[in-house]
């Protein structure tokens, strides 16, 4: 008769020790989204007074869509309109007063708000925030820095005429898009600098209008104050501004013809 031997035991202890490093492991993983959640929002806010400024501007609408901010002239408009995507951690209202007068002059533009404000993580198509301007009949895209680089992204929907870049560039290859191209850089970018500017015109139609803004610094695409890394302007911001304005109007007047 042949008897089996016994089978040894576990130990008591292992299983607790395997809860100690599983409660371990959930905690730094809460710890890190918790923290990378904190990161996202806090964005670079809007220059109060400029918004203000927009605000009592009795040419320009302003309205909170809940997903975007839109603006949209009072007076007549001229069937053109343009989703603006902000920079990483800017504060959607931070580009009321970099639109202003091209709104007053009849153009609309929607803003988005980016999921955890970075536009990366924004996987929504045009159309989501298009529908909030019905009565547009062509339609651009355009981005600040790393909204910019979205922007570029989102060129090739169906129906876009035109595509908008402030202090950015493109990544993705549209050198052989039938896309209406602006791309506004400043000359004291230190984030989106000239060098990447040159560096990455290839990626552009060889139609698309290059303009280097003197003394426009990152930060000025915007109304938000200092931003890390940037250079100190030599340019003023009614300057800026007005560069912006000029070039952006007559672009539009080319997409709408």
């Amino acid at each position: 008769m042949t008897t089996t031997a016994p089978r040894p035991r576990r130990s008591p202890r292992r299983r607790p020790r395997v809860r100690s490093v599983v409660a371990a492991i959930v905690a730094v993983l809460l710890l890190v989204v918790t923290g990378f959640a904190v990161y996202c929002n806090i964005v670079m806010p809007g220059d109060r007074a400029a918004a203000l400024r927009v605000w009592r501007d009795d040419r320009v609408r302003v309205q909170d869509a809940g997903d975007s901010v839109v603006m949209t002239p009072t007076a007549s408009a001229n069937g053109v309109g343009l989703v603006f995507i902000p920079g990483a951690k800017v504060d959607p209202y931070a580009y009321l007063s970099t639109f202003r007068d091209v709104v007053a002059g009849g153009t609309t533009v929607v803003i988005t708000k980016p999921t955890l404000n970075l536009a990366f993580f924004d996987t929504r198509p045009l159309s989501t925030f298009e529908r909030h301007a019905p009565g547009i009949t062509t339609w651009a895209v355009g981005g600040h820095s790393l909204g910019g680089v979205r922007a570029c992204q989102l060129a090739s929907t169906p129906g876009t005429s035109g595509l908008l870049l402030l202090g950015s560039y493109c990544v993705d290859d549209l050198s052989s898009s039938k896309v209406d191209v602006l791309s506004l850089s400043g000359t004291r970018d230190g984030l989106s600098t000239p060098a990447d500017i040159r560096r990455y015109r290839s990626s552009l139609p060889a139609s698309a209008s290059m303009v280097a803004i003197p003394g426009a610094s990152h930060a000025q695409f915007g109304a938000y104050g200092k931003q890390p890394g940037d250079l100190a302007p030599t340019a003023s911001r009614d300057e800026v501004d007005g560069v912006i304005t000029d070039e952006v109007n007559r672009w539009v007047t080319q997409l709408g013809s």
